[in-house]
């Protein structure tokens, strides 16, 4: 059995043994700080040898070593450094991705309060999401345009400076976490003030009723707000803003909606008053 890696000039003390308990002693033939390269012969009959290299040690069961040798290797590699956060990109919104921007007229991902995009990987829908928070950023999924009983993922920057892609359900107003957790490939970032990420998840996740067919359409709830100590709390603003229709995973709009601050000329109520005062003038005082 293989029972002790931790010396640079032997690797593995080889004898006879049985038990399968053994087994998982084999994690102590995989310290990264050394390699080792072996060559010995085993008996398990008069055609079959095992041969050991690279620093991993390896057995099987109701065998005899009779010889090994060793040299000592190169050392493991570093790790490579992580992979950077890759900007989301906005030129493809309506081509090959959905897009949803929330705030001032001809923002990016960057610039815009709220940004959301989707587009379908095989069995997959990748999403990327980014808000001008230091908290949260999250889409709800909704038969609605109602807060509760809704589908939600959340990406959420916790103390130790990480974003953590979450799973939510709501509960009328109350957001209750979720441990089924159906993202995975997740990236997250805190920049500039700004919570980005991406993640994937399954279109379809079955017998699982928390999490949506997005087969489907849904009315898309977009939210962002602040956290403590990486837990969300209340959204930023009173009336988040909500997708005016059914959004398809198969169809790809770049969809623009102004912030309130960008609303006031173009709400109904404002466009009703300026078509009567321009009446007035045009038909002057009697």
């Amino acid at each position: 059995m293989l029972v002790d890696c931790h010396s640079p000039w032997s690797c593995c003390l080889i004898y006879n043994f049985y038990p399968p308990a053994f087994f998982p002693l084999i994690d102590e033939c995989r310290k990264p700080w050394k390699s080792f390269v072996f060559s010995y012969s085993c008996h398990f009959g008069p055609w079959i040898q095992d041969h050991l290299s690279s620093g991993l040690c390896a057995w099987q069961r109701n065998h005899s070593c009779e010889q090994f040798s060793y040299q000592q290797s190169y050392p493991f590699p570093t790790a490579p450094p992580v992979d950077p956060f890759a900007k989301i990109r906005v030129d493809d919104c309506g081509k090959t991705k959905g897009c949803f921007r929330y705030g001032k007229p001809g923002c990016n991902a960057e610039t815009c309060d709220y940004f959301l995009s989707y587009r379908r990987i095989g069995a997959d829908v990748e999403f990327e999401l980014s808000a001008d928070t230091d908290g949260w950023v999250a889409v709800g999924f909704s038969s609605d345009k109602k807060m509760g009983g809704d589908d939600v993922m959340a990406c959420v920057h916790d103390d130790n400076g990480r974003v953590r892609i979450q799973h939510f359900y709501n509960v009328g107003q109350w957001a209750k976490e979720i441990q089924r957790n159906p993202a995975r490939d997740e990236e997250g970032v805190f920049e500039n003030n700004r919570v980005t990420c991406r993640f994937k998840r399954p279109v379809y996740v079955p017998r699982e009723e928390t999490i949506v067919d997005l087969h489907l359409s849904w009315y898309y709830l977009f939210a962002w707000g602040p956290a403590i100590q990486g837990s969300i709390t209340r959204h930023d603003i009173d009336s988040p803003p909500v997708s005016e229709r059914v959004v398809s995973i198969y169809k790809y709009e770049d969809i623009f909606m102004p912030s309130a601050a960008y609303q006031t000329f173009s709400s109904p109520f404002c466009l009703l008053l300026i078509v009567a005062l321009t009446f007035y003038l045009l038909m002057g005082t009697p």
